[in-house]
């Protein structure tokens, strides 16, 4: 009686971890996973609840919120900070989806040497950020940089570019679009190529134009990959520390010219050493990026 029992047991679990595979399997990985976001975040939002500095490592008191009525009430780094993430995400994302988009219509159709024209499209990407950073540093020096010799060409005075006060956060900008339009361009690419061909045919036959095919049948067949490509690259912009910190330095350049959230937030932890306030802006940054994301799904399943 007692081995029928085990097997009948055994026999139980077996069936159990059969239907539930998919999870079993799946398991590991995502604790891993959960550990690695849980932890972090966690630990972040108690910093945030307390005066750490100088070292983690260091004595430390809980002072509720006060760090944040610190950040919340500092116009003078949080949000100027704040106004600068909001305008570089803002801008190098409406640029990239519509270059994008324009770059993927074209390469929508085959052409002769259209592989050789991909390749180079992509260029952009195989880069490190920070690599890039450092080619456009020199490119737009205002002394030796290439950017102003070409204009000399023209009579054009030369610019400050990067040295700018005023300059700096639109050229930032540029760089950003130029390594990262290619990504939408892969993705706006991949959702126009799945696309089936009878509602163009039928809009064709009906005499719809080129523009008219585009705005009333491509694109909202094509929306939710476009959904798609702003979340992610949304997102992405919103973190942007690599090319800002290589092409501006500390603190964003001498006068914070393109000091985003994510530059700021990593000054005060390396800098000054202030975890509690550093963990704030964080912990407040974490909130924007989430908030983006719940819009953009929320608009992602509308569109759907």
């Amino acid at each position: 009686m007692p081995i029928r029992n085990l097997s009948a047991g055994t026999a139980g679990s077996a069936r159990w971890a059969n239907e539930h595979r998919k999870w079993l399997f799946a398991a590991p990985a995502m604790a891993f996973v959960a550990v690695l976001i849980i932890f972090p975040l966690v630990w972040t939002v108690y910093l945030s609840l307390t005066d750490a500095e100088g070292s983690v490592r260091a004595s430390k008191e809980f002072v509720g919120f006060a760090n944040f009525a610190e950040v919340l009430t500092d116009t003078d780094r949080f949000w100027p900070a704040t106004w600068r993430t909001v305008a570089f995400t803002s801008v190098v994302l409406t640029v990239e989806v519509v270059l994008g988009m324009a770059v993927a219509l074209l390469l929508w159709r085959p052409f002769r040497g259209e592989k050789w024209v991909r390749i180079a499209i992509l260029m952009p990407l195989v880069a490190t950020p920070v690599a890039v950073g450092m080619m456009w540093r020199l490119i737009f020096d205002p002394n030796i940089g290439l950017a102003n010799t070409v204009l000399g060409w023209f009579g054009i005075p030369p610019q400050p570019w990067l040295a700018g006060e005023s300059t700096a956060l639109p050229t930032t900008m540029f760089i950003d679009i130029w390594q990262w339009t290619p990504m939408v361009v892969l993705i706006l690419l991949a959702g126009l190529t799945s696309l089936s061909d009878e509602p163009q045919e039928a809009a064709l036959i009906d005499g719809a134009g080129p523009w008219q095919r585009f705005r009333h049948v491509t694109l909202p067949l094509l929306m939710p990959t476009v959904i798609v490509a702003v979340l992610l690259r949304g997102i992405d912009a919103l973190k942007t520390f690599d090319i800002l910190y290589a092409t501006k330095g500390k603190g964003g350049g001498s006068f914070h010219e393109v000091e985003t959230l994510n530059v700021y937030a990593y000054g005060l932890s390396f800098d000054y050493n202030d975890y509690g306030i550093s963990s704030t802006v964080l912990i407040i940054f974490f909130l924007i990026i989430v908030g983006s994301m719940w819009l953009l799904t929320s608009r992602k399943r509308d569109v759907v």
